[in-house]
C-alpha cells in the first residue's frame, strides 16, 4: 500500500507553500490555530462533531452540536485562541452527521477541487475547500472573479446543497504583485 501523505509532503509541499498566497508565517499560524482548535474541541467533546480549519488566521468551524447554547460556548471557546482574527461559526444544531454523510463530504471535496483543476483560468490550490453536509465552504485569498468563478465551478458539481464563501478577497494589483514571488 502507498503511502500517499508521505508522497505529497516530500515532493510537493515546498511546491505547495510557494504557491500558497498566505506567508509562510500565516501558513504556520494556521497550522498551530488548528492543533490548539483541535485540542479544545477535545475538552468540549462531548458537544457533537465538530471540525475546525484556519485559512490566514480565519477558523471556519463546522459540524453539528446539540443545541445553541453549546454552538455558541464552541465558539467562544475557539475565538479565544491566539492569532485567531476572526470566526466563522457554520456549526449546525442538529444531530451528529452519520459516517456515510461523511464519506459523501469526502468525496464531493474531492469532486469539487478536481473541478478547480479542470478550470484553466483558476488556480486550484488558491482555493482550500471544505465540505460538511453537502455544503461547501470556499476558503483562500482571492480576487472576486476568481471567488465567483471557484462559487461557480463548486455550485455545479453534482450533490453540493450550498456553496458558502469565507474569502478573503484581494484586489487584481495584489494578486499581479504576488504572482512574481510565486513563480
Amino acid at each position: 500500500v502507498s503511502d500517499w501523505s508521505s508522497d505529497v509532503c516530500s515532493s510537493d509541499l515546498g511546491v505547495l507553500m510557494a504557491t500558497d498566497r498566505r506567508t509562510t508565517g500565516a501558513q504556520v499560524e494556521d497550522q498551530a490555530i488548528e492543533l490548539k482548535a483541535s485540542t479544545r474541541v477535545r475538552e468540549l467533546a462531548t458537544l457533537g462533531n465538530i471540525s475546525a480549519t484556519s485559512f490566514n488566521r480565519m477558523l471556519l468551524v463546522t459540524g453539528e452540536v446539540p443545541d445553541e447554547t453549546q454552538r455558541a460556548r464552541v465558539e467562544d471557546a475557539l475565538g479565544r485562541i491566539e492569532n485567531v482574527r476572526s470566526v466563522v461559526n457554520e456549526l449546525a444544531v442538529a444531530g451528529n452527521s452519520s459516517a456515510g454523510s461523511r464519506a459523501n463530504d469526502v468525496q464531493l471535496g474531492l469532486r469539487v477541487k478536481a473541478s478547480f483543476v479542470d478550470a484553466k483560468d483558476l488556480q486550484a490550490n488558491a482555493v482550500k475547500v471544505v465540505v460538511e453536509r453537502a455544503h461547501v465552504y470556499l476558503m483562500g485569498r482571492v480576487t472576486e472573479r476568481e471567488a465567483e468563478r471557484a462559487s461557480d465551478l463548486a455550485s455545479r458539481v453534482p450533490g453540493v446543497v450550498k456553496v458558502v464563501r469565507v474569502f478573503e478577497l484581494i484586489s487584481e494589483e495584489e494578486l499581479a504583485r504576488m504572482m512574481p514571488a510565486a513563480r
